[in-house]
């Protein structure tokens, strides 16, 4: 699915060459252009949707439309993009997480020593666990469709070294499972194939789903509680199920969903919880 987080196109890029990816986003742009524009709406990548793809949709656009605009986010900067674009949502998502550590603390707490479970391996995956240990934090934890890694429990997390390899990984549109089969993961880390990451710790303190919705079902929801996690903010759109988010009001968890948390500057939606 492209873009199926928001809403997008039943196409699958995984296993297309680059000119079959290049003319859907042409064709699909040809009718997608009638609706968009800087006054209308600003469309952003998704679910399969990197730079190129919107590389490809911009260009589109500009053809169809005889228009340089800044009709959507992710483009790069030689073309009108934003800096930092990439981190932006990783690193928000991981700034408000902190204010929330430090609101229920009163101060007296921050990421530093905080073992944090993450989902996903795109870009707010990536992101979010490169300023999750540059905060002190460890991260324990990425996946994707095909399953998770984690790191155990005698290990230090993950590394920003092992961080740039997923990423050069997924830029080749490959799998986390392609780092286990090749022998290039240590002692230090595990590949549980089509699992995710929540059942899996004794000990946890935060956990950060950005793979995809409905991606933590209530059985995983009181996993994490009594792994002991007290923080649970959405990265990705709509990541727990309404049963995982029952059990985490009942716990009184401080929990937060996807639009205050992932993007700042949004509406607080209502399914926010406090």
């Amino acid at each position: 699915m492209m873009g199926g987080g928001k809403g997008g196109a039943d196409f699958d890029p995984k296993g297309k060459s680059d000119n079959e990816i290049r003319k859907f986003c042409t064709q699909f742009m040809r009718e997608l252009s009638r609706h968009i524009g800087p006054d209308t709406d600003v469309p952003a990548g998704d679910i399969g949707v990197g730079g190129r793809e919107v590389g490809y949709l911009f260009g589109a656009y500009k053809k169809y439309r005889n228009a340089f605009q800044g009709v959507l986010t992710g483009k790069g900067l030689d073309w009108g993009g934003s800096l930092i674009r990439p981190e932006a949502t990783g690193y928000g998502l991981v700034y408000y997480v902190g204010h929330m550590i430090s609101h229920a603390t009163k101060g007296q707490e921050s990421f530093k020593g905080k073992k944090v479970a993450i989902s996903g391996s795109g870009n707010v995956a990536q992101y979010a666990a490169l300023k999750v240990i540059e905060l002190g934090g460890v991260v324990v934890s990425l996946s994707d469709s095909k399953g998770a890694l984690l790191a155990r429990d005698n290990s230090k997390g993950f590394t920003p070294k092992l961080i740039a390899e997923i990423a050069e990984l997924k830029l080749k549109r490959k799998a986390l499972l392609d780092l286990h089969t090749t022998g290039n993961l240590d002692a230090h880390y595990r590949y549980l194939p089509g699992e995710r990451p929540w059942k899996h710790f004794d000990h946890l303190d935060v956990a950060l789903p950005c793979a995809t919705q409905n991606e933590v079902s209530g059985a995983e929801a009181e996993a994490l509680i009594k792994a002991g996690v007290k923080y649970v903010a959405e990265g990705s759109n709509m990541g727990c199920t309404k049963e995982a988010i029952d059990v985490f009001e009942h716990a009184r968890v401080s929990a937060t969903a996807t639009h205050p948390s992932n993007s700042p500057i949004s509406l607080f939606r209502k399914r926010l919880m406090v």
